[in-house]
Order: C-alpha cells, then sequence, then structure tokens
C-alpha cells in the first residue's frame, strides 16, 4: 500500500472508488473528490496543477491516492502546503477519506501517516489535522499518528478539534 499522484491509468479504480462512496450517500472527503470527474483527463490535470498554482482564496496542494498491490484505490488524502486563517480553523494541512466499503481496516492512520511523510518533504516541520468532535474514529487516527489536541473550535454550531502533530 503506498501513494500515488492522481493518474488518468486509474480512471476505473477512481470512478469505483466514487461509486462506492455515493452509494452511502456520506459527504465527500477530502474536498478534491467533489471535483466533476466527467472529463477525467482534466480533473486529474486540474489536481496536479494545484500543487504549484492556487485556485483563488486556496493555497497549494498535494492529492494523493492511496493503492493497494492491485490498483485499487481505498481512500484519498489531501496535503494543503501551507495554512491560510480558514484551514487554522478548519481543515488544516491533510484532509483524508477512505472509501466506506474499506473502513475499519487500519487504512485512515496509514494514509494520515504516508501523508506526513510527504509533508516532510515540504519542510512543513508542523502538521495541523482537524476533525469534528464526534468523529472518534478520525480523532484515534490523529492521535495514534502523534497529534495533540490544541484547541476545540465551534463551526456553526458543531464542535471542531484541532491537533498538531510535530514532523
Amino acid at each position: 500500500m503506498h501513494l500515488i499522484q492522481p493518474t488518468i491509468s486509474l480512471k476505473a479504480q477512481y470512478l469505483d472508488m466514487l461509486a462506492d462512496w455515493h452509494q452511502t450517500g456520506e459527504d465527500l472527503v477530502p474536498f478534491p473528490i467533489k471535483y466533476d470527474p466527467s472529463n477525467f483527463e482534466q480533473m486529474v490535470n486540474r489536481l496536479l496543477e494545484a500543487q504549484t498554482i492556487a485556485d483563488e482564496g486556496f493555497v497549494c496542494h498535494s492529492t494523493f491516492w492511496l493503492v493497494n498491490s492491485d490498483n485499487k484505490i481505498l481512500g484519498v488524502s489531501n496535503l494543503r502546503h501551507e495554512l491560510n486563517d480558514h484551514l487554522l480553523k478548519e481543515g488544516g494541512h491533510i484532509g483524508y477519506g477512505i472509501r466506506p466499503s474499506e473502513r475499519r481496516k487500519g487504512y485512515a492512520t496509514s494514509i494520515l501517516r504516508l501523508s506526513l511523510l510527504e509533508a516532510k518533504k515540504l519542510n512543513i516541520k508542523k502538521v495541523l489535522v482537524t476533525c469534528a468532535k464526534h468523529n472518534i474514529g478520525s480523532a484515534k487516527t490523529i492521535l495514534k499518528n502523534g497529534g495533540r489536541l490544541w484547541k476545540e473550535v465551534d463551526l456553526n454550531g458543531e464542535t471542531n478539534q484541532n491537533y498538531w502533530i510535530a514532523n
């Protein structure tokens, strides 16, 4: 299992992952998997360009797919290269999600650990990761990767927990 950059060669696997997610009706996390895949090549190019060109109001970011030895996409992570005011409250440096059919297998811990290695390559020494307070699984994943609770933030009536991870 390892992280790869988005590639058009895994279109079928990506669409299969999205179908898995859509069957649950859950919110798509992290945000880049909300991008329209109907022109798959354009979507992949947009993800790759985001590493050096930020959309207005955003920061440069890298998206990675967690794949197994069969190139099945197990999850997606998004690494923001820096923090703006919004990300300092909600989102942090790393957002990640595991496709619903592959949860509770340790993949969230792995995708965060591997994403932290990518952050280290960008010389990010202190990584902010956030989650909703009610998301106990995500909090455990962050703690397993060295997270230390910094603060709780009220976001429209929901409590968000912000953790720092020394990298």
